[in-house]
Protein backbone atom coordinates (compact mmCIF):
# COMPACT_ATOMS: atom_id res chain seq x y z
CA UNK A 1 0.00 0.00 0.00
CA UNK A 2 1.34 3.45 -0.88
CA UNK A 3 1.64 5.81 2.06
CA UNK A 4 1.55 9.60 1.83
CA UNK A 5 2.87 10.15 5.36
CA UNK A 6 6.51 10.03 4.33
CA UNK A 7 5.89 12.74 1.75
CA UNK A 8 4.50 15.30 4.24
CA UNK A 9 7.17 17.36 6.20
CA UNK A 10 6.96 17.50 9.98
CA UNK A 11 5.05 20.57 11.14
CA UNK A 12 5.98 22.01 14.58
CA UNK A 13 3.30 21.99 17.17
CA UNK A 14 1.67 25.34 18.00
CA UNK A 15 3.09 25.15 21.53
CA UNK A 16 6.61 24.87 20.16
CA UNK A 17 6.09 28.01 18.07
CA UNK A 18 4.83 29.91 21.10
CA UNK A 19 7.78 28.78 23.19
CA UNK A 20 10.22 29.92 20.48
CA UNK A 21 8.55 33.32 20.36
CA UNK A 22 8.66 33.66 24.13
CA UNK A 23 12.32 32.63 24.19
CA UNK A 24 13.09 35.23 21.54
CA UNK A 25 11.36 37.93 23.59
CA UNK A 26 13.17 36.84 26.75
CA UNK A 27 16.47 36.90 24.90
CA UNK A 28 15.77 40.45 23.78
CA UNK A 29 14.93 41.41 27.34
CA UNK A 30 18.17 39.88 28.61
CA UNK A 31 20.15 41.77 26.01
CA UNK A 32 18.36 44.97 27.01
CA UNK A 33 19.05 44.38 30.70
CA UNK A 34 22.72 43.72 29.91
CA UNK A 35 22.89 46.95 27.93
CA UNK A 36 21.28 48.81 30.83
CA UNK A 37 23.83 47.40 33.23
CA UNK A 38 26.66 48.28 30.84
CA UNK A 39 25.64 51.90 30.15
CA UNK A 40 23.54 53.26 32.98
CA UNK A 41 24.33 56.80 31.82
CA UNK A 42 22.68 56.01 28.47
CA UNK A 43 19.29 55.10 29.94
CA UNK A 44 16.42 57.61 29.92
CA UNK A 45 14.19 57.28 32.94
CA UNK A 46 12.81 59.33 35.80
CA UNK A 47 16.28 59.62 37.34
CA UNK A 48 17.84 61.04 34.16
CA UNK A 49 14.93 63.08 32.82
CA UNK A 50 16.74 66.40 33.26
CA UNK A 51 20.06 65.04 31.97
CA UNK A 52 20.87 66.22 28.40
CA UNK A 53 20.60 63.46 25.81
CA UNK A 54 21.47 65.45 22.67
CA UNK A 55 25.08 66.61 22.18
CA UNK A 56 25.58 70.35 21.90
CA UNK A 57 28.09 71.78 19.44
CA UNK A 58 30.99 73.86 20.68
CA UNK A 59 29.58 76.98 18.99
CA UNK A 60 26.23 76.57 20.72
CA UNK A 61 27.83 76.03 24.13
CA UNK A 62 30.02 79.11 23.78
CA UNK A 63 27.28 81.38 22.45
CA UNK A 64 24.82 80.29 25.12
CA UNK A 65 26.97 80.17 28.24
CA UNK A 66 30.24 82.06 27.77
CA UNK A 67 29.14 85.58 28.72
CA UNK A 68 27.28 84.37 31.81
CA UNK A 69 30.18 82.21 32.95
CA UNK A 70 32.68 85.02 32.42
CA UNK A 71 30.52 87.49 34.36
CA UNK A 72 30.16 85.08 37.27
CA UNK A 73 33.80 84.06 37.17
CA UNK A 74 34.92 87.69 37.33
CA UNK A 75 32.62 88.35 40.27
CA UNK A 76 33.81 85.32 42.22
CA UNK A 77 37.49 85.93 41.47
CA UNK A 78 37.01 89.46 42.80
CA UNK A 79 34.90 88.80 45.90
CA UNK A 80 35.59 85.18 46.83
CA UNK A 81 38.69 84.30 48.82
CA UNK A 82 39.11 80.97 47.06
CA UNK A 83 38.69 82.57 43.65
CA UNK A 84 41.48 85.01 44.50
CA UNK A 85 43.61 82.16 45.79
CA UNK A 86 43.11 80.19 42.56
CA UNK A 87 44.25 83.13 40.44
CA UNK A 88 47.26 83.52 42.72
CA UNK A 89 48.15 79.84 42.29
CA UNK A 90 47.87 80.03 38.49
CA UNK A 91 50.17 82.97 37.87
CA UNK A 92 52.62 81.96 40.61
CA UNK A 93 53.05 78.44 39.23
CA UNK A 94 52.68 79.03 35.48
CA UNK A 95 54.62 82.31 35.20
CA UNK A 96 56.51 82.63 38.48
CA UNK A 97 58.88 85.41 39.54
CA UNK A 98 60.95 85.38 36.32
CA UNK A 99 58.42 84.33 33.70
CA UNK A 100 59.32 82.07 30.79
CA UNK A 101 62.95 82.85 29.97
CA UNK A 102 64.82 82.52 26.69
CA UNK A 103 67.75 80.14 26.27
CA UNK A 104 69.25 80.51 22.79
CA UNK A 105 70.61 77.28 21.27
CA UNK A 106 71.99 78.63 17.98
CA UNK A 107 74.65 76.51 16.33
CA UNK A 108 77.21 77.04 13.60
CA UNK A 109 77.38 75.13 10.34
CA UNK A 110 79.77 72.70 12.07
CA UNK A 111 77.16 71.95 14.74
CA UNK A 112 78.91 73.79 17.58
CA UNK A 113 77.13 76.22 19.85
CA UNK A 114 77.46 79.78 18.54
CA UNK A 115 77.97 81.52 21.87
CA UNK A 116 78.27 85.02 20.45
CA UNK A 117 75.05 84.74 18.44
CA UNK A 118 73.27 83.24 21.45
CA UNK A 119 74.44 86.08 23.67
CA UNK A 120 73.44 88.69 21.08
CA UNK A 121 69.87 87.37 20.83
CA UNK A 122 69.47 86.88 24.58
CA UNK A 123 70.71 90.43 25.28
CA UNK A 124 68.39 91.94 22.64
CA UNK A 125 65.42 89.94 23.93
CA UNK A 126 66.13 90.98 27.51
CA UNK A 127 66.30 94.61 26.43
CA UNK A 128 62.97 94.36 24.62
CA UNK A 129 61.38 92.66 27.68
CA UNK A 130 61.57 95.88 29.70
CA UNK A 131 58.24 97.58 30.25
CA UNK A 132 59.08 100.72 28.29
CA UNK A 133 59.71 98.61 25.18
CA UNK A 134 57.40 95.57 25.18
CA UNK A 135 54.13 97.13 26.42
CA UNK A 136 52.27 99.58 24.21
CA UNK A 137 51.41 101.61 27.34
CA UNK A 138 54.87 101.28 28.85
CA UNK A 139 53.46 99.83 32.10
CA UNK A 140 54.03 96.08 31.93
CA UNK A 141 57.23 94.11 31.56
CA UNK A 142 57.25 90.95 29.48
CA UNK A 143 56.84 88.90 32.66
CA UNK A 144 53.85 91.05 33.66
CA UNK A 145 52.29 90.54 30.22
CA UNK A 146 52.60 86.77 30.67
CA UNK A 147 51.02 87.09 34.11
CA UNK A 148 48.09 89.14 32.77
CA UNK A 149 47.46 86.63 29.98
CA UNK A 150 47.40 83.71 32.43
CA UNK A 151 45.02 85.54 34.78
CA UNK A 152 42.75 86.41 31.85
CA UNK A 153 42.73 82.78 30.69
CA UNK A 154 41.93 81.48 34.17
CA UNK A 155 39.23 84.06 34.86
CA UNK A 156 37.78 84.67 31.38
CA UNK A 157 38.84 81.51 29.58
CA UNK A 158 40.98 83.28 26.97
CA UNK A 159 43.29 86.20 26.26
CA UNK A 160 43.85 88.51 23.31
CA UNK A 161 47.17 90.21 22.60
CA UNK A 162 47.74 92.49 19.61
CA UNK A 163 51.17 92.96 18.06
CA UNK A 164 51.89 96.63 17.27
CA UNK A 165 54.72 97.58 14.91
CA UNK A 166 56.02 100.99 13.88
CA UNK A 167 56.55 104.40 15.39
CA UNK A 168 53.61 104.08 17.79
CA UNK A 169 54.98 100.87 19.27
CA UNK A 170 57.55 102.39 21.61
CA UNK A 171 61.30 102.96 21.38
CA UNK A 172 62.06 99.67 19.59
CA UNK A 173 59.05 99.79 17.26
CA UNK A 174 57.57 96.50 18.45
CA UNK A 175 55.20 96.09 21.40
CA UNK A 176 52.18 94.20 22.72
CA UNK A 177 48.69 95.51 23.41
CA UNK A 178 46.49 93.45 25.74
CA UNK A 179 42.77 93.52 24.88
CA UNK A 180 39.88 92.64 27.16
CA UNK A 181 38.55 89.33 25.83
CA UNK A 182 34.93 90.45 26.15
CA UNK A 183 35.51 93.21 23.61
CA UNK A 184 35.44 90.48 20.95
CA UNK A 185 31.64 89.99 20.59
CA UNK A 186 30.72 86.35 21.15
CA UNK A 187 27.23 87.04 19.73
CA UNK A 188 28.49 88.29 16.34
CA UNK A 189 28.11 85.56 13.71
CA UNK A 190 27.43 85.66 9.96
CA UNK A 191 27.88 83.63 6.77
CA UNK A 192 29.92 85.31 4.02
CA UNK A 193 30.83 84.57 0.40
CA UNK A 194 33.31 81.95 -0.84
CA UNK A 195 32.88 79.83 2.27
CA UNK A 196 34.08 82.53 4.65
CA UNK A 197 32.10 82.93 7.86
CA UNK A 198 32.10 84.86 11.14
CA UNK A 199 31.63 83.00 14.38
CA UNK A 200 31.72 84.59 17.82
CA UNK A 201 33.49 87.72 16.59
CA UNK A 202 36.15 85.92 14.52
CA UNK A 203 36.27 85.73 10.73
CA UNK A 204 37.38 82.36 9.28
CA UNK A 205 38.13 81.01 5.85
CA UNK A 206 36.38 77.88 4.60
CA UNK A 207 38.91 75.66 6.37
CA UNK A 208 38.41 77.30 9.74
CA UNK A 209 41.64 79.32 9.84
CA UNK A 210 41.18 82.77 11.46
CA UNK A 211 41.41 85.62 8.97
CA UNK A 212 40.57 88.58 11.19
CA UNK A 213 39.13 89.52 14.57
CA UNK A 214 36.39 92.00 15.44
CA UNK A 215 36.57 94.17 18.54
CA UNK A 216 34.22 96.72 20.02
CA UNK A 217 35.26 100.11 18.69
CA UNK A 218 34.56 101.93 21.95
CA UNK A 219 37.33 102.47 24.42
CA UNK A 220 37.68 99.93 27.17
CA UNK A 221 36.48 102.44 29.74
CA UNK A 222 33.26 103.19 27.86
CA UNK A 223 32.26 99.83 26.47
CA UNK A 224 29.34 97.98 28.02
CA UNK A 225 29.76 94.80 25.93
CA UNK A 226 26.49 95.55 24.21
CA UNK A 227 24.66 93.18 21.87
CA UNK A 228 23.65 93.97 18.31
CA UNK A 229 26.16 96.74 17.72
CA UNK A 230 27.89 97.00 14.35
CA UNK A 231 30.50 99.42 15.64
CA UNK A 232 33.46 97.04 15.39
CA UNK A 233 37.11 97.32 14.43
CA UNK A 234 38.41 94.51 12.22
CA UNK A 235 42.03 93.52 12.94
CA UNK A 236 43.98 91.10 10.68
CA UNK A 237 44.71 87.73 12.26
CA UNK A 238 48.49 88.11 11.85
CA UNK A 239 48.34 90.92 14.43
CA UNK A 240 46.32 89.00 17.02
CA UNK A 241 47.41 86.28 19.42
CA UNK A 242 44.37 84.44 20.78
CA UNK A 243 45.05 81.93 23.53
CA UNK A 244 42.60 79.49 25.13
CA UNK A 245 42.33 75.82 26.08
CA UNK A 246 40.39 73.85 23.48
CA UNK A 247 38.16 71.28 25.16
CA UNK A 248 35.86 70.45 22.22
CA UNK A 249 36.86 69.98 18.58
CA UNK A 250 35.75 73.07 16.68
CA UNK A 251 35.81 75.33 19.73
CA UNK A 252 36.59 78.91 18.73
CA UNK A 253 36.47 80.75 22.07
CA UNK A 254 37.52 79.81 25.58
CA UNK A 255 35.60 79.14 28.79
CA UNK A 256 36.76 80.15 32.29
CA UNK A 257 38.98 77.58 33.97
CA UNK A 258 36.76 78.01 37.03
CA UNK A 259 33.59 77.06 35.10
CA UNK A 260 32.86 73.75 36.82
CA UNK A 261 33.60 75.15 40.29
CA UNK A 262 31.68 78.42 40.10
CA UNK A 263 28.37 77.09 41.42
CA UNK A 264 29.93 75.48 44.50
CA UNK A 265 32.20 78.47 44.99
CA UNK A 266 29.30 80.89 45.24
CA UNK A 267 27.08 78.61 47.31
CA UNK A 268 29.93 77.89 49.71
CA UNK A 269 30.61 81.61 50.04
CA UNK A 270 26.95 82.28 50.87
CA UNK A 271 27.02 79.35 53.30
CA UNK A 272 30.09 80.79 55.03
CA UNK A 273 28.44 84.22 55.29
CA UNK A 274 25.31 82.70 56.83
CA UNK A 275 27.40 80.63 59.24
CA UNK A 276 29.39 83.70 60.22
CA UNK A 277 26.26 85.71 61.00
CA UNK A 278 24.77 82.79 62.90
CA UNK A 279 27.97 82.31 64.88
CA UNK A 280 28.10 86.00 65.76
CA UNK A 281 24.46 85.95 66.83
CA UNK A 282 25.04 82.81 68.90
CA UNK A 283 27.86 84.51 70.74
CA UNK A 284 25.36 86.95 72.25
CA UNK A 285 22.68 86.10 74.82
CA UNK A 286 19.41 87.16 73.26
CA UNK A 287 15.77 86.75 74.18
CA UNK A 288 12.23 87.99 73.70
CA UNK A 289 9.85 89.82 76.09
CA UNK A 290 6.74 87.84 76.90
CA UNK A 291 3.96 89.55 78.92
CA UNK A 292 1.96 87.68 81.53
CA UNK A 293 -1.80 87.55 81.26
CA UNK A 294 -3.34 90.88 82.18
CA UNK A 295 -0.08 92.77 81.86
CA UNK A 296 1.57 94.68 79.13
CA UNK A 297 0.93 98.06 77.58
CA UNK A 298 -0.92 98.74 74.39
CA UNK A 299 1.38 100.34 71.85
CA UNK A 300 -0.10 103.05 69.72
CA UNK A 301 2.97 103.37 67.46
CA UNK A 302 6.26 101.66 66.74
CA UNK A 303 8.07 104.27 68.82
CA UNK A 304 6.40 102.96 71.96
CA UNK A 305 7.72 99.41 71.47
CA UNK A 306 10.37 98.08 73.81
CA UNK A 307 13.70 97.51 72.04
CA UNK A 308 16.49 95.38 73.50
CA UNK A 309 19.98 95.56 72.04
CA UNK A 310 21.96 92.36 72.09
CA UNK A 311 25.16 92.76 74.12
CA UNK A 312 27.31 89.84 75.16
CA UNK A 313 26.67 88.81 78.76
CA UNK A 314 24.13 91.56 79.55
CA UNK A 315 20.40 91.48 80.31
CA UNK A 316 18.28 94.63 80.60
CA UNK A 317 15.77 95.27 83.43
CA UNK A 318 12.26 94.42 82.25
CA UNK A 319 9.05 96.28 83.20
CA UNK A 320 6.71 94.84 85.81
CA UNK A 321 4.70 91.96 84.46
CA UNK A 322 7.22 91.18 81.68
CA UNK A 323 9.33 88.05 81.56
CA UNK A 324 12.22 87.02 79.30
CA UNK A 325 12.00 84.06 76.96
CA UNK A 326 15.58 83.02 76.28
CA UNK A 327 16.88 82.27 72.78
CA UNK A 328 20.27 80.59 72.66
CA UNK A 329 21.21 79.18 69.20
CA UNK A 330 24.17 76.82 68.99
CA UNK A 331 25.42 77.31 65.45
CA UNK A 332 27.71 76.48 63.74
CA UNK A 333 27.61 72.85 64.75
CA UNK A 334 30.20 70.13 64.27
CA UNK A 335 28.94 69.34 60.77
CA UNK A 336 30.17 72.64 59.40
CA UNK A 337 33.85 71.74 58.94
CA UNK A 338 33.41 68.32 57.20
CA UNK A 339 30.89 69.79 54.77
CA UNK A 340 33.12 72.80 54.15
CA UNK A 341 36.13 70.57 53.36
CA UNK A 342 34.09 68.37 51.04
CA UNK A 343 32.97 71.34 48.98
CA UNK A 344 36.51 72.71 48.81
CA UNK A 345 37.88 69.36 47.66
CA UNK A 346 35.34 69.27 44.86
CA UNK A 347 36.25 72.82 43.80
CA UNK A 348 39.97 72.01 43.90
CA UNK A 349 39.44 68.95 41.70
CA UNK A 350 37.61 71.04 39.11
CA UNK A 351 40.37 73.65 39.10
CA UNK A 352 43.18 71.09 38.92
CA UNK A 353 44.90 72.28 42.10
CA UNK A 354 45.75 70.63 45.39
CA UNK A 355 43.07 71.04 48.05
CA UNK A 356 45.67 71.90 50.68
CA UNK A 357 46.95 74.77 48.53
CA UNK A 358 43.53 76.11 47.59
CA UNK A 359 42.25 76.00 51.18
CA UNK A 360 45.62 76.84 52.79
CA UNK A 361 44.99 73.80 54.97
CA UNK A 362 47.96 71.68 56.04
CA UNK A 363 46.24 70.18 59.06
CA UNK A 364 46.62 66.41 59.35
CA UNK A 365 48.87 66.15 56.27
CA UNK A 366 51.78 63.71 56.28
CA UNK A 367 54.88 63.97 54.12
CA UNK A 368 54.00 61.17 51.69
CA UNK A 369 50.53 62.44 50.88
CA UNK A 370 51.55 66.08 50.44
CA UNK A 371 54.51 65.01 48.30
CA UNK A 372 52.37 62.90 45.98
CA UNK A 373 49.72 65.60 45.70
CA UNK A 374 52.34 68.27 45.00
CA UNK A 375 53.97 66.18 42.27
CA UNK A 376 50.61 65.56 40.58
CA UNK A 377 49.75 69.26 40.73
CA UNK A 378 53.11 70.25 39.28
CA UNK A 379 52.47 68.06 36.24
CA UNK A 380 49.30 70.07 35.69
CA UNK A 381 51.24 73.32 35.95
CA UNK A 382 53.90 72.03 33.52
CA UNK A 383 51.22 71.29 30.96
CA UNK A 384 49.81 74.79 31.31
CA UNK A 385 53.32 76.24 31.07
CA UNK A 386 53.79 74.50 27.73
CA UNK A 387 50.41 75.82 26.62
CA UNK A 388 51.53 79.36 27.49
CA UNK A 389 54.76 78.89 25.53
CA UNK A 390 52.94 77.62 22.44
CA UNK A 391 50.08 80.14 22.67
CA UNK A 392 51.92 83.33 23.58
CA UNK A 393 55.69 83.18 24.01
CA UNK A 394 56.72 81.51 20.75
CA UNK A 395 54.41 83.61 18.49
CA UNK A 396 55.68 86.83 20.09
CA UNK A 397 59.31 85.76 19.81
CA UNK A 398 59.01 84.78 16.14
CA UNK A 399 57.32 88.08 15.27
CA UNK A 400 59.85 90.07 17.32
CA UNK A 401 62.82 88.21 15.81
CA UNK A 402 61.73 88.97 12.25
CA UNK A 403 61.16 92.64 13.03
CA UNK A 404 64.38 93.05 15.04
CA UNK A 405 66.53 91.38 12.36
CA UNK A 406 65.06 93.53 9.61
CA UNK A 407 65.65 96.66 11.71
CA UNK A 408 69.22 95.59 12.56
CA UNK A 409 68.55 95.65 16.31
CA UNK A 410 70.47 92.43 17.08
CA UNK A 411 74.25 92.75 16.78
CA UNK A 412 77.11 90.29 17.26
CA UNK A 413 80.01 92.54 18.07
CA UNK A 414 79.69 95.50 15.75
CA UNK A 415 77.88 93.59 13.01
CA UNK A 416 74.11 93.10 13.00
CA UNK A 417 72.82 89.56 12.54
CA UNK A 418 71.56 88.84 9.03
CA UNK A 419 67.85 88.37 8.52
CA UNK A 420 68.54 85.68 5.92
CA UNK A 421 69.58 83.36 8.78
CA UNK A 422 66.31 83.77 10.64
CA UNK A 423 65.57 80.04 10.61
CA UNK A 424 68.84 79.38 12.42
CA UNK A 425 68.05 82.06 15.01
CA UNK A 426 64.74 80.41 15.81
CA UNK A 427 66.64 77.55 17.46
CA UNK A 428 65.88 78.53 21.04
CA UNK A 429 64.45 76.78 24.07
CA UNK A 430 62.15 78.18 26.71
CA UNK A 431 62.68 77.70 30.41
CA UNK A 432 59.51 78.09 32.48
CA UNK A 433 59.36 78.38 36.22
CA UNK A 434 60.51 75.32 38.17
CA UNK A 435 60.21 74.45 41.85
CA UNK A 436 62.55 73.48 44.65
CA UNK A 437 62.95 69.81 45.48
CA UNK A 438 60.48 68.59 48.08
CA UNK A 439 63.09 66.45 49.85
CA UNK A 440 66.43 68.00 48.78
CA UNK A 441 68.77 65.35 50.19
CA UNK A 442 66.84 62.41 48.71
CA UNK A 443 66.08 64.17 45.42
CA UNK A 444 69.70 65.27 44.91
CA UNK A 445 70.93 61.74 45.63
CA UNK A 446 68.41 60.32 43.16
CA UNK A 447 69.42 62.86 40.49
CA UNK A 448 73.11 62.08 41.02
CA UNK A 449 72.44 58.36 40.76
CA UNK A 450 70.45 58.82 37.56
CA UNK A 451 73.28 60.88 36.07
CA UNK A 452 75.94 58.35 37.05
CA UNK A 453 73.89 55.52 35.52
CA UNK A 454 73.43 57.58 32.34
CA UNK A 455 69.65 57.77 32.79
CA UNK A 456 69.75 61.57 32.54
CA UNK A 457 72.22 64.35 31.77
CA UNK A 458 73.64 67.14 33.94
CA UNK A 459 71.96 69.66 31.67
CA UNK A 460 68.54 68.03 32.18
CA UNK A 461 68.99 68.17 35.95
CA UNK A 462 69.93 71.85 35.80
CA UNK A 463 67.00 72.69 33.50
CA UNK A 464 64.63 70.95 35.90
CA UNK A 465 65.73 73.55 38.47
CA UNK A 466 64.77 76.34 36.07
CA UNK A 467 68.30 77.34 35.12
CA UNK A 468 70.31 77.48 31.90
CA UNK A 469 73.06 74.79 31.85
CA UNK A 470 75.45 76.97 29.80
CA UNK A 471 75.04 79.81 32.28
CA UNK A 472 75.61 77.53 35.26
CA UNK A 473 78.73 75.97 33.76
CA UNK A 474 80.12 79.36 32.79
CA UNK A 475 79.58 80.63 36.35
CA UNK A 476 81.28 77.53 37.78
CA UNK A 477 84.25 78.02 35.43
CA UNK A 478 84.59 81.70 36.36
CA UNK A 479 84.31 80.98 40.09
CA UNK A 480 86.81 78.14 39.86
CA UNK A 481 89.28 80.28 37.92
CA UNK A 482 88.87 83.16 40.40
CA UNK A 483 89.55 80.91 43.41
CA UNK A 484 92.66 79.42 41.78
CA UNK A 485 94.01 82.86 40.87
CA UNK A 486 93.43 84.02 44.44
CA UNK A 487 95.43 81.09 45.84
CA UNK A 488 98.22 81.60 43.30
CA UNK A 489 98.37 85.25 44.29
CA UNK A 490 99.02 84.11 47.86
CA UNK A 491 102.15 82.25 46.77
CA UNK A 492 100.67 78.76 46.25
CA UNK A 493 101.76 76.95 43.11
CA UNK A 494 99.32 76.57 40.21
CA UNK A 495 99.10 72.78 40.53
CA UNK A 496 98.50 72.82 44.28
CA UNK A 497 95.94 75.61 43.96
CA UNK A 498 93.98 73.63 41.37
CA UNK A 499 94.02 70.53 43.57
CA UNK A 500 92.82 72.53 46.58
CA UNK A 501 89.96 74.15 44.70
CA UNK A 502 88.81 70.96 43.01
CA UNK A 503 89.03 69.07 46.30
CA UNK A 504 86.90 71.71 48.01
CA UNK A 505 84.31 71.21 45.25
CA UNK A 506 84.34 67.45 45.74
CA UNK A 507 86.03 66.81 42.38
CA UNK A 508 89.20 64.98 41.45
CA UNK A 509 92.13 66.57 39.61
CA UNK A 510 91.89 65.77 35.90
CA UNK A 511 94.14 68.39 34.36
CA UNK A 512 94.75 72.10 34.15
CA UNK A 513 91.80 74.38 34.59
CA UNK A 514 91.54 76.74 31.64
CA UNK A 515 90.11 80.20 31.60
CA UNK A 516 86.56 80.57 30.33
CA UNK A 517 86.17 81.78 26.80
CA UNK A 518 84.90 85.23 26.02
CA UNK A 519 81.14 85.47 26.03
CA UNK A 520 80.63 82.49 28.33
Amino acid sequence: MFSFKSQIPDVPHVTQIENAAIESVNKGRRLYRNAVRMFKAGVSNRLTSNWPSTPMTADLIIERYQRTLVARSREQCTNNDYGKQYLRLTHQNIVGPQGVTLQAQIRTAAGKLDNKACDAIEIAWEQWSKKQNCDIQGKKSWRSIQRSCVISAAKDGEFFARIIRGDDAGPLGFSIQLIDAQRCPVSYSANLRDGYFIRQGIKFNKYGRPVSYFFDADTEEETQYRHGSGNYIEVPADQIIHGYLEEIIGQKRGLPWTATSLFRMRQLSEFEDSALINARTSANKMGFIQWKDGHGPEFDSEEDEILIESQAGEFPVLPQGAELKEWSPNYPTGEFLPFHKTMLRSMAAGMGVLYNNLASDLEGVNFSSIRQGTLDEREHWKELQQWLIESLVEPVYNAWLEYALLRGQISKGNLPLKAVDIDRYRAVSWQPRRWQWIDPSSDVAAAEKSKNNMLTSPGAIIREQGKDPQTVWAEIARDTRAMIDELVGQGISQEVAEEMVLASMGRKQTGAVGRPKEGM
